[in-house]
């Protein structure tokens, strides 16, 4: 029972049918490794969803992100996402709203075009109809409100930490 960690791969997630990011795949060096990510451009709030089934130990309560990025750029502006949630169980309808957008706080890029950056952890993300036994859809987004990098955010993937109260699932 505690604090874990949930890593989720831009593999794993899908772009948003409006103002989804563009899936990439990115070879920086012939025989080194390549990078598959979302490319969330600068000026639109471009998103991309993914869905988890939290452990029967989850407690349902909020849940808390990091973000694994690099810039497109040798910009040194700062790059930020934000993170809502809605569980669904069953025979509920999926057409349900997600919670409250959560922000992480914005960091700024290395002037380094492809080095890894990552986010501080962010607050406390609640997610709408949290419960046990269901399935959760996350919606990222990127912070074109308060990031200031003017090159495409290449995520990589996302980190979700959440608190069990239970040793096991059984």
């Amino acid at each position: 029972a505690g604090k874990e960690t949930m890593w989720v791969p831009a593999t794993a997630m899908y772009a948003a049918s409006t103002n989804g990011a563009e899936a990439a795949q990115e070879e920086l060096t012939a025989g080194r490794p390549e990078l598959k990510t979302f490319d969330f451009d600068t000026s639109t709030a471009e998103s991309v969803q993914f869905n988890v089934s939290f452990p029967k130990s989850w407690n349902a309560g909020t849940v808390t992100f990091q973000t694994f990025w690099s810039a497109s750029s040798t910009d040194t502006g700062t790059g930020g996402f934000t993170l809502a949630g809605v569980s669904i169980a069953s025979d509920v309808d999926y057409d349900t709203s997600f919670g409250t957008a959560v922000a992480n706080t914005a960091l700024a890029a290395s002037g380094t075009q492809d080095d890894l950056m990552v986010n501080v952890e962010s607050g406390a993300v609640t997610i709408a109809s949290a419960a046990a036994d269901t399935n959760t859809i996350f919606k990222l987004v990127r912070d074109t409100g308060t990031d200031t990098n003017t090159g495409d955010l290449r995520l990589v993937g996302a980190k979700i930490f959440y608190t069990t109260d239970a040793a096991n699932d059984a």
